[in-house]
């Protein structure tokens, strides 16, 4: 009887930042290697807004599936326990509700496909699913962590919770305050995971995900041997931060980026309007400008923001998600009459903007994915990080890479006009540092290109992953 394929069930939390890198991963799974299955999954309000024009029958039956069209892909929800919609609960209870329904649906999941002749050989989860390994463990299926997130943010979750929690805790009010840790850079309170510094009281709206990061920490913990975790890096990016975590079998696979059209859960405008105005434009002119699928933002911050762009007398690209305009009651002809250099879209093909020769500047949140895709395009930062990882991912980019400068907010969490101009001419003036930012980046991105080509580290690392899992059997 002959071994069954390689079949990776890949688990990912209901986010577009989590959705977007593990589906990448699913494909990227299938690329390598031709006799390899991946069933992909998250729960089914995310799986219903990424395929809302395909009936539950689809591909999957009753069950909500979708197939690709050559059968390697398929992508079944699991049930999170919130179909009801019941949103009345606290954050805290509802990520409770999510961890015991999504494990009892994940299995559910595993086991179907057994009973289907396609049996897991492997489950790869995202953070925030600290109950995929157990699911995993109890059939007998061996699990990976997929890290989403920089090695060097990994590094400091797994040394806060190994004897060095104390003294960030203790000064955790102080953001000028710096920690050192081992294998990694000083860092100041102010720039580390903020469920690290702003999360650990119970009290706080985000306390569930302080928690969640403790017990993933304990599932990595419990691994025998070693717990194997992919990092979306690579080994040439990150080379101080990956030896900081020997504690487990890391292997960096990144930048995983989009091979191609891509599922998700927010969908782009039509992109001839903005990429027929973008081809119009000089090459390395234009400021793109993105806050990821999560930020929100207020009156007086979208206000400065239009206002600094304009004064920057530069051509600019701006995300306004739908949902901001809405909470904003933003009329569409109000936010024309405003933007007179400029072009404002709902959501885009974030990728093929940062790729297109006219953009020179990426304003961005520095979420993970929206940071690798920028160095991998040889795009330059202005980095106004808010939340999360995004604090330490700032201090990468400029610090680090010298890819990027920081914005300053004010007290109120505003960042003004003012420092929108600066930090954009900062980045796409005439200066010498403008051009060393500028070649930095360019250097970056032939960085990113070998290490995920062909024989290039990440790929090599990739391979290995999937070897092993063969060898498994």
């Amino acid at each position: 009887m002959s071994p069954p394929q390689p079949h990776f069930l890949v688990l990912t939390f209901p986010l577009q930042g989590h959705i977007a890198p593990a589906l990448r991963l699913a494909k990227r799974l299938l690329a390598v290697a031709p006799d390899v299955l991946v069933t992909f999954s998250t729960t089914e309000d995310a799986h219903g807004r990424m395929f809302p024009a395909k009936p539950t029958e689809h591909g999957g039956g009753d069950d909500g599936g979708a197939e690709e069209d050559d059968g390697r892909l398929e992508f079944l929800p699991f049930s999170d326990g919130t179909e009801a919609g019941d949103d009345a609960r606290s954050l805290d209870a509802r990520i409770a509700s999510f961890h015991a329904a999504g494990a009892h649906g994940a299995a559910e999941i595993v086991d179907a496909l057994a009973a289907r002749g396609r049996p897991v050989t492997r489950v790869v989860y995202t953070l925030l699913l600290p109950w995929a390994a157990a699911v995993a463990r109890e059939r007998g299926v061996p699990s990976a962590l997929y890290w989403i997130q920089p090695a060097a943010v990994l590094a400091v979750y797994h040394h806060y919770f190994h004897g060095h929690g104390g003294a960030i805790a203790e000064h955790r009010h102080d953001p000028s305050f710096v920690v050192e840790l081992p294998g990694l850079s000083p860092q100041m309170i102010g720039d580390l995971p903020s469920f690290l510094t702003d999360s650990t009281d119970p009290s706080d709206v985000f306390h569930s995900f302080f928690t969640t990061i403790r017990d993933l920490i304990e599932t990595l913990d419990k691994e025998s041997p070693k717990a194997t975790v992919l990092v979306n890096t690579c080994q040439e990016m990150e080379v101080g931060a990956l030896a900081a975590v020997r504690a487990y079998d890391v292997l960096p696979v990144g930048p995983v980026l989009p091979s191609g059209d891509e599922s998700g859960i927010f969908k782009p405008e039509d992109d001839a309007e903005y990429m027929e105005w973008l081809d119009a434009k000089p090459a390395n002119s234009v400021v793109y400008v993105s806050f990821g699928s999560l930020a929100s933002m207020g009156r007086e911050q979208l206000d400065e923001l239009l206002l600094g762009l304009e004064e920057s007398g530069r051509p600019y690209l701006c995300v306004i998600r739908k949902d901001v305009k809405v909470a904003l009651a933003e009329e569409e002809a109000e936010m024309h009459r405003r933007v007179k250099n400029g072009v404002v879209v709902e959501w885009c093909d974030q990728v093929q903007v940062l790729s297109h020769a006219a953009v020179g500047c990426f304003v961005t949140h520095c979420g993970w994915n929206s940071t690798l895709e920028s160095v991998a395009s040889g795009v330059p930062m202005v980095c106004v990080p808010q939340m999360s990882d995004q604090r330490m991912n700032a201090q990468l980019v400029v610090r680090e890479w010298r890819v990027g400068v920081r914005a300053q907010v004010d007290g109120g969490g505003v960042l003004r006009a003012a420092e929108v101009r600066r930090c954009v001419d900062e980045v796409m003036g005439n200066s010498e540092a403008a051009a060393e930012l500028r070649q930095m980046a360019g250097k970056g991105k032939g960085i990113v290109a070998e290490a995920t080509g062909k024989g290039g580290s990440s790929d090599q690392n990739l391979m290995a992953f999937v070897d092993g899992a063969r060898s498994e059997f």
